[in-house]
C-alpha cells in the first residue's frame, strides 16, 4: 500500500497516505511523537566518547529536563570511559587478564556492554550495586577495572530507568538518580579504601606522596557526582511546580488568555 514516511533518528515511521489525509493534525503528531521516542532510546557510542552529540529531529520531542538528562548521562559516561582508561594505565595488570590486545580494545569491551545492556562475562549476571561490591572484593580475580566501571555504568543506567536518551514519554525518578550519586560517592572511598592481604590496594587511584599528587580521579568522580545532583533538582522543581502551578490556577480561578 502506498504511503508516507518520516524519518525519526535511525527509524522510519509509515502511514498509509489515505488514512493520514484525514486524520487531525494534532493525532499526526501524536502518532509521531509515538514513533519517534520508541526508536531512539539510547545515545550513539560515538557521540558519548566524542562528548558532542549531533542536532537531531528527535530533540524536538524532548522538554528542557529531558535534555538536560540525556546531556548528564553522555558526560557522565564520558567521565567514567576516562577514568577507566586513568586506571588501565595505573594498573596495567588489570586489562591485561581480560585477553585482549590492547587498552583500548578492553576499554571498548567495557564500554560496549555500558551501552548496549549485556553482561560483562567475570561478574556472571551481576550489574549495579551487586557488581560493584564485588568488583572491589577478595572473590573477584578477574579485571577489577572493566568490571569497576561497568558496575557505576550499569548502575547509572538503571537509575535513568534503562535508558541514556530521554523524551516527553519518559518518566525519571528524582530519587534513583539521588541514590545513584550517593552510590558512586560510596564507590570512591571503597577505591581507596579495599585492600588486599598484604595491606595494598586493590587499585591504584589517587596519589598524594612526596613524589607529587595526582587527585585526577576524585575531581572526575566529584563531576559525575555533581551532575547527578544538579538533574535531581531539575527533576525535583519540575514536579513541584507543576503541583504549585496548578494549585495557583485553582486558588486564583484563572482563565487561560484567547489571544
Amino acid at each position: 500500500m502506498p504511503g508516507y514516511g518520516v524519518l525519526a533518528g535511525a527509524c522510519r515511521v509509515v502511514y498509509p497516505v489515505r488514512t493520514a489525509r484525514y486524520l487531525p493534525s494534532w493525532l499526526v503528531f501524536l502518532l509521531l511523537f509515538a514513533g519517534a521516542s520508541g526508536c531512539a532510546r539510547h545515545q550513539d557510542h560515538a557521540a558519548i566518547v566524542g562528548n558532542k552529540s549531533p542536532i537531531k529531529a528527535t530533540e524536538f520531542f524532548q522538554t528542557h529536563s529531558d535534555r538536560m538528562a540525556t546531556i548528564g548521562m553522555r558526560n557522565n559516561l564520558n567521565s567514567l570511559y576516562r577514568l577507566m582508561d586513568k586506571l588501565y594505565r595505573r594498573n596495567p595488570r588489570e586489562w591485561r587478564k581480560t585477553g585482549l590486545p590492547s587498552i583500548e580494545a578492553a576499554e571498548h569491551e567495557v564500554q560496549m556492554a555500558i551501552e548496549q545492556n549485556r553482561p560483562l562475562p567475570d561478574l556472571g549476571d551481576r550489574k549495579d550495586v551487586a557488581a560493584l561490591s564485588y568488583a572491589l572484593s577478595p572473590e573477584y580475580q578477574g579485571d577489577r577495572v572493566g568490571a569497576f566501571i561497568y558496575a557505576l555504568g550499569s548502575m547509572l543506567v538503571t537509575a535513568h530507568g534503562g535508558r541514556t536518551e530521554f523524551y516527553m514519554t519518559d518518566s525519571l525518578d528524582a530519587q534513583f538518580i539521588h541514590n545513584a550519586a550517593r552510590n558512586i560517592e560510596k564507590a570512591t572511598w571503597m577505591l581507596a579504601t579495599r585492600m588486599d592481604q598484604q595491606g595494598k590496594p586493590w587499585l591504584l587511584s589517587n596519589e598524594i606522596s612526596v613524589d607529587g599528587r595526582n587527585l585526577s580521579f576524585a575531581v572526575e568522580f566529584g563531576k559525575i557526582v555533581a551532575r547527578l545532583d544538579l538533574v535531581t533538582d531539575v527533576l525535583d522543581e519540575r514536579y513541584r511546580r507543576l503541583s504549585v502551578n496548578y494549585a495557583q490556577s485553582l486558588l486564583f480561578l484563572n482563565f487561560l488568555p484567547v489571544q
